[in-house]
């Protein structure tokens, strides 16, 4: 009988679309070597009740194909195979495969996109590492039986995904009407947000003779924390492999058309484009993998304002189409890094300090803090933003590789000690604003408008949930102070 892992992960965490998928997966890493007979296969899964099994390469187990029950059934029983054949003679080859730290919701969208149960995740060095299946993930919340991803996935035109684009802020709508948590509302507005772009990006490079190198489209800010709302911009980026400057130089003239016309598609999907010209099209933003090492490396050693801001927006970065593998290790190589530069983590604190509290001294709301828009607060600006930041510089400080606010925060609460009653409250606060955002940008109005709230318009229980959220701000910074204030 050939050698098959049957131990299980040591940690499962519950479920969370942000979670590394190496801490969610509770099925048998099942392994066989590609000479194993269909039988010895059959009697592995039968006996350990697995559902899928992995083909290994026996020197360095590198993943070579799958079999499902699924494939036993159509390929073995209905086609009368040989149960003395080798697995290799009736495996799915070309195998999907992530990395085992991608996230539950990357994985979810693969899936969904790709039409496939399983997905074969494998460590850095390409060894196979686990299967994470559909009964692992609960994929997207309803997505494989709605209509609306269906669409999506079959649209073949920029006009019908401009329609389905405000279907899917409809259906926020609805969410938001409903009452539906703000996790799960920014999770499925994510979800579907990304595979809409994802199908934009496949139609519009198909109009493209695209240099063959490995590149990947990045997004940055609320869409690289998953955390977009309805009134969101595009923060996007594309980065390429390049051998020198000369060829980065000329690869980046390259990728602009491409990347303007994407730009350009997006915003007729109700994704305005970047004021500040944060976007893929942006020459300076079209980098080569040395050149986004070179432009972090000069904001970590040099602090200034203009870097610091920065960092709120390309630090949340994530590989979104293409060669995702430019993205991880970009980011990997930024938290191996981040943490060395305490001067900089500082600037970002003492930027996060800078922050005016809606609340006066008898824990009232203070809305003259903008004259131009009396009356209101700004639930970004004075809401959701310190939570963001004060997430961010922890997971730069202690190398936290996840993007999402509230996983950096349950991260780094557990890392520093922080009460788990205590990071419940901070985290119920950051989605309560994020809630009142959405619920705001429904009811429509002029986009100045999109974050802000008049306090004495909503619902007395929402003032008071307002009044603690903004509360827990205060905690949030006594915190960052204790832990970053020069000694």
């Amino acid at each position: 009988m050939p050698d098959s892992s049957i131990e299980l992960n040591a940690r499962v965490a519950p479920f969370s679309p942000y979670v590394a998928l190496r801490h969610l997966v509770r099925s048998l890493p099942l392994t066989v070597g590609p000479s194993t007979s269909v039988r010895e296969t059959l009697l592995l899964l039968d006996r350990t009740h697995g559902d899928a099994v992995v083909v290994v390469d026996a020197t360095n187990r590198v993943p070579l194909g799958i079999i499902t029950l699924h494939d036993v059934v159509r390929r073995v029983a209905l086609e009368a195979g040989d149960l003395q054949a080798p697995i290799a003679a009736v495996m799915t080859s070309g195998l999907i495969t992530v990395p085992a730290d991608s996230t539950a919701h990357q994985a979810s969208v693969i899936m969904v996109r790709r039409g496939v149960h399983h997905l074969v995740l494998v460590e850095a060095d390409g060894s196979y590492f686990n299967i994470v299946s559909q009964t692992d993930l609960y994929t997207l919340p309803g997505a494989q039986s709605t209509d609306l991803v269906t669409s999506i996935l079959a649209a073949r035109d920029l006009s019908t995904l401009v329609t389905l684009a405000g279907e899917i802020r409809a259906l926020v709508g609805r969410m938001v009407a409903e009452r539906v948590s703000a996790d799960a509302l920014c999770n499925r507005l994510s979800s579907l947000n990304d595979l809409l772009t994802l199908q934009v990006i496949e139609l519009v490079s198909g109009q493209f003779d695209l240099p063959y190198v490995p590149w990947c489209w990045l997004v940055f800010g609320s869409e690289g924390r998953l955390e977009q709302t309805l009134a969101t911009d595009q923060d996007n980026g594309l980065i390429f492999a390049a051998d020198s400057d000369q060829q980065a130089a000329v690869l980046r003239e390259a990728f602009a058309p491409f990347a303007w016309a994407v730009n350009e598609a997006l915003d007729a999907c109700g994704f305005p484009l970047c004021k500040g010209h944060i976007m893929a099209s942006n020459p300076q933003w079209c980098l080569s993998a040395d050149e986004w090492r070179a432009a972090f490396s000069g904001w970590l050693e040099s602090p200034q304002p203009e870097a610091v801001l920065n960092s709120s927006i390309f630090f949340d970065l994530r590989g979104l189409y293409g060669n995702e593998t430019l993205a991880n290790d970009l980011r990997s190589w930024l938290l191996a890094r981040a943490h060395l530069y305490p001067i900089f983590l500082r600037a970002m604190v003492d930027n996060t300090l800078n922050w005016e509290s809606p609340l006066n001294w008898w824990k009232g709301f203070r809305t003259a803090l903008d004259k131009e828009f009396p009356h209101t607060i700004d639930l970004k600006k004075h809401g959701s933003r310190p939570f963001v930041d004060a997430a961010r510089v922890w997971a730069l400080g202690r190398q936290i590789p996840d993007t999402n606010t509230v996983e950096r925060l349950r991260l780094a609460g557990e890392q520093i000690g922080i009460a788990a009653y205590d990071m419940a409250a901070l985290i119920d606060a950051f989605q309560h604003i994020q809630r009142l955002r959405l619920e705001q940008q429904v009811s429509g109005g002029e986009e100045a408008l999109a974050n802000r709230v008049d306090p004495d318009e909503l619902h007395e229980l929402d003032r008071l949930i307002l009044k603690e959220s903004f509360k827990q701000v205060g905690y949030l910074q006594k915190r960052l102070i204790r832990e970053y204030a020069p000694g």
